[in-house]
């Protein structure tokens, strides 16, 4: 898979990456039937953000896809395509994150996402947005909390922007009709 973005913004250097841990993880622009795309409304933390998450265990990136979706979305999804790779240096946590990222469509009903404790506690909720929707929430910063400036500004909106402008490019299904 290509990368379609190396996000560095705190200018990591090649050595001192060499010392981050990996984070593996695997992320997806997913529609339903009616052409919504699925979001997470962080709402203690004042962003949006795409359904994915890290390995767990032996996991590979489609089981991991997999099961975030249904975590996260509360549905089954079938992989429609690849987007590429989004390549994270965040110096706050000594951690290089590689996102592995796809388009996919959700397969039989939709029910209800099993956060966990710690999702929770951060307010999660799933969204199901029309493409102009997604475009607004995902370029808007000016509503998340001092505690997630960080993470969402530096890294979140920039990596899910270009997840999503990615898929836009490669995919004609995200192509707005107007």
């Amino acid at each position: 898979m290509q990368e379609i973005l190396l996000l560095n913004p705190e200018n990591v250097s090649e050595g001192e990456a060499a010392t981050y841990s990996i984070r593996n993880a695997a992320r997806a622009v997913v529609t339903d039937a009616d052409g919504l795309i699925g979001l997470l409304h962080v709402t203690n933390e004042g962003y949006f953000k795409l359904p994915g998450g890290g390995f767990e265990g032996s996991e590979d990136v489609m089981s991991a896809l997999a099961r975030e979706c249904r975590e996260e979305l509360g549905c089954d999804v079938r992989v429609t395509g690849e987007i590429g790779i989004v390549t994270e240096y965040r110096k706050k946590f000594r951690l290089k994150q590689i996102s592995h990222c796809f388009t996919a469509e959700v397969v039989g009903e939709k029910g209800s996402p099993a956060f966990d404790e710690g999702e929770l506690a951060h307010g999660f909720e799933t969204k199901w947005l029309i493409m102009q929707d997604l475009r607004a929430v995902l370029g808007n910063a000016d509503s998340v909390s001092d505690e997630s400036r960080y993470e969402a500004e530096l890294y979140m909106l920039p990596r899910d922007r270009t997840i999503f402008e990615a898929a836009q490019e490669a995919n004609s299904t995200f192509h707005e009709s107007d």
